[in-house]
């Protein structure tokens, strides 16, 4: 019994380095989206409980560090959403080989980045007009 491998084996499988990193990213930002999920329903939750909940809310996700967490949900959002769409089109039996495969993990990242960029400007223009009281 000592011989026999686990099931399944790391061997049978052909992973390169830049497959494993995405696989790993898109595992890890899709735990940082439940976590971000919380704090969704938090807000939620105080605007479903009133206007006095709901500000004190505000005062809470408005902060500082809240804002941090909103940009890496928003990073991971950017990554997970791009990745999932590769993983739809290798579903369909596209884009598996090795190099469709690295030139998609490529795509998917500077992709990602320049979603995330274009999400961050359009929300700190929503933030700085919260600021100064316009709509």
């Amino acid at each position: 019994m000592a011989d026999r491998p686990l099931s399944p084996h790391l061997s049978v499988y052909r992973m390169y380095r830049y497959s494993v990193l995405t696989s790993i990213t898109n595992r890890f930002t899709g735990v940082v989206l439940s976590i971000g999920l919380i704090v969704l329903v938090y807000w939620l939750m105080a605007a479903a409980e009133g206007a006095g909940a709901y500000e004190r809310a505000l005062g809470v996700l408005s902060s500082g560090p809240f804002k941090v967490i909103f940009l890496i949900v928003l990073a991971a959002f950017s990554y997970h959403l791009l990745a999932g769409i590769r993983h739809l089109i290798w579903d369909s039996g596209r884009g598996l080989e090795r190099a469709q495969s690295q030139r998609s993990a490529w795509l998917i990242g500077i992709a990602a980045l320049l979603l995330f960029a274009g999400l961050a400007w359009w929300t700190h223009l929503h933030w700085a007009a919260g600021a100064a009281g316009r709509p």
